[in-house]
């Protein structure tokens, strides 16, 4: 018999630092919309406190109350996971079991992770690989211990149906889904929205890219190649990621899914890599060192990537770049798993 472990989510919860309530029995994602007054572009947004002591960087003389509250819940988020890094009390890194037992064999010989889910990710085109590829370079320069997500399986998690299920309770619900899965993965075709300043963030478990909605920032990712008869809604900026992910609850919804995620924030994030030792943080002043390198690769971001088109790496995703929706299932921790469709990119 195997191992009975516990998930990180457990130690390391997730929750909601943009200060957003969710009304129980309402589409999640509608709370912050409404929050915003459906957040049109040109709307400007007085930033007061707690909003205005958290956010830094504003390009832009407006910008979009969802945007902020994205902004301010990274780093909120940063600031509080910063101090339990270099808080004297400190104790240990959250380790993830599963992915220990997968990586070091010789732990538990034979081991399975069983962990079934069903997912929408979007999937990063090229120059989102490359950006994140860089910084998991960095990263790795200071801390050569830890484990890093291989490019090929990188994704954003647009919306999460279920997790931990068996795998015949995750078919029954594919069988559920299965009239809406082609619109859902062609979803991005068509709606278009588009994801900038993108920043490390990280915890004590793991550690990503985040991005935040974007606001009538200059577009300068590649331009999609499309056909001349391409039908596209073009809502600018006012169509946010945050309403690509209230759309996809609504479409699973229609087709019959009760949908069990394991948190709501608002966070579009990759995730980079995760901790699978105590070897590169045991100390005060290497844990010094891992968030310093983080304040500074950050600053590099805003003040070298953000807006630029001319930079290093382009630091603008619009979801849909050269792959749709992936509607997944399986053991989908760590990028594993199965496509069920993948949707046409643009």
């Amino acid at each position: 018999m195997g191992s009975i472990l516990e998930s990180t989510d457990v130690k390391n919860k997730l929750e909601d630092l943009s200060g957003v309530a969710v009304k129980p029995g309402e589409n999640p994602y509608n709370a912050l919309i409404e929050v915003c007054h459906g957040d049109p572009v040109e709307s400007p947004l007085i930033l007061i406190s707690p909003v205005s002591e958290f956010y830094t960087g504003i390009a832009h003389e407006y910008i979009t109350e969802i945007q902020a509250l994205y902004a301010a819940h990274r780093l909120r988020r940063n600031a509080q996971q910063k101090q339990k890094f270099l808080d004297a009390s400190f104790q240990e890194l959250i380790i993830d079991p599963y992915l220990l037992r997968l990586e070091n064999p010789h732990i538990e010989p034979g081991f399975k992770d069983t962990r079934n889910c069903m997912t929408f990710w979007g999937r990063p085109p090229i120059h989102v690989l490359e950006l994140a590829g860089l910084i998991q370079e960095k990263l790795k320069a200071v801390a050569p211990d830890i484990w890093l997500m291989p490019q090929h399986r990188m994704h954003i998690t647009t919306l999460e149906l279920a997790f931990c299920r068996t795998p015949q309770e995750i078919e029954e619900i594919k069988e559920t889904l299965k009239p809406m899965i082609p619109t859902i993965a062609n979803y991005t075709y068509q709606h278009r929205a588009r994801l900038v300043k993108p920043m490390i963030s990280y915890d004590l478990s793991a550690f990503a890219v985040s991005f935040l909605p974007a606001s009538g920032e200059p577009e300068v990712s590649p331009a999609p190649q499309l056909p001349d008869n391409a039908v596209v809604l073009d809502k600018g900026d006012s169509y946010s990621y945050h309403h690509l992910r209230r759309d996809m609850w609504d479409q699973a919804k229609a087709a019959g899914v009760t949908i069990d995620s394991r948190y709501i924030v608002p966070s579009a994030h990759i995730t980079l890599g995760r901790y699978l030792s105590h070897k590169d943080h045991a100390t005060p002043e290497q844990r010094k060192k891992w968030v310093e390198a983080i304040d500074e690769i950050n600053e590099w971001l805003e003040r070298e990537v953000w807006e630029k088109s001319d930079s290093e790496v382009i630091g603008e995703w619009v979801i849909g770049q050269e792959r749709g929706l992936d509607v997944r299932v399986g053991t989908l921790w760590y990028g594993g798993g199965r496509t069920v469709l993948l949707g046409e990119g643009f």
